[in-house]
C-alpha cells in the first residue's frame, strides 16, 4: 500500500482552507432517480451536514482511484457495483475538488463505516435540498444535478 500523503489543509487563493493537499475527490452515486448521500459526523470540518463520500487524494492516485478510495473506506461500497460515467472538477486555480457522477448496479450496498459517518442512504433527487448540506456540496449540486440529468436523459 502506497503511503498517504495527501491529508492536510491548503491555503486556496480563492481565500478559504480546503482539505487536501493534492486537492480532494468524492463520489457522487446514482440509482433509480435517488443519490447516496453520507451524514457527516459532528466532529468533522463542516459536521452535521450531508454530502458524498469523499476526502484527500494522496499524490500517487488519480481522481477516479482517489474517490473510489476514499468511498469504500467510508462507505464500504464495492467499486465493482459502479459504472463511473463523468467527472465534474471545482477548480480553484491551484486546488481542486473533482466529483466522479458513477451509475450503481441494484447490487451496491454501504454502510457507515467509521466514525466520520452518523450515516449513509439513498435520497431521491428532488428531496437533496431539504437536507442540510456540506457548505460545498450544497454549491455545487446545482451544477451536478444538470450533469445527472445530461447523463441520463435519452437522447
Amino acid at each position: 500500500m502506497a503511503a498517504r500523503d495527501g491529508d492536510g489543509w491548503i491555503q486556496c487563493a480563492c481565500g478559504s482552507k480546503h482539505w487536501g493537499v493534492h486537492g480532494a475527490a468524492g463520489l457522487l452515486i446514482i440509482r433509480d432517480g435517488s443519490i447516496f448521500l453520507q451524514h457527516r459526523a459532528p466532529w468533522v470540518h463542516n459536521g452535521d451536514t450531508w454530502g458524498i463520500p469523499g476526502g484527500a487524494r494522496d499524490s500517487h492516485e488519480s481522481i477516479i482511484e482517489g474517490a473510489m478510495r476514499e468511498a469504500v473506506e467510508e462507505t464500504g461500497i464495492n467499486p465493482d457495483d459502479l459504472e463511473p460515467l463523468h467527472t465534474f472538477t471545482d477548480d480553484h486555480q491551484g486546488w481542486s475538488y473533482s466529483t466522479i457522477i458513477a451509475r450503481a448496479n441494484q447490487s451496491l450496498e454501504g454502510h457507515e463505516l467509521n466514525d466520520e459517518s452518523f450515516e449513509v442512504r439513498w435520497v431521491k433527487f428532488e428531496d437533496v435540498t431539504r437536507l442540510p448540506l456540506h457548505p460545498s456540496f450544497a454549491k455545487s449540486w446545482p451544477l451536478l444535478r444538470q450533469c445527472i440529468d445530461d447523463l441520463i436523459t435519452p437522447g
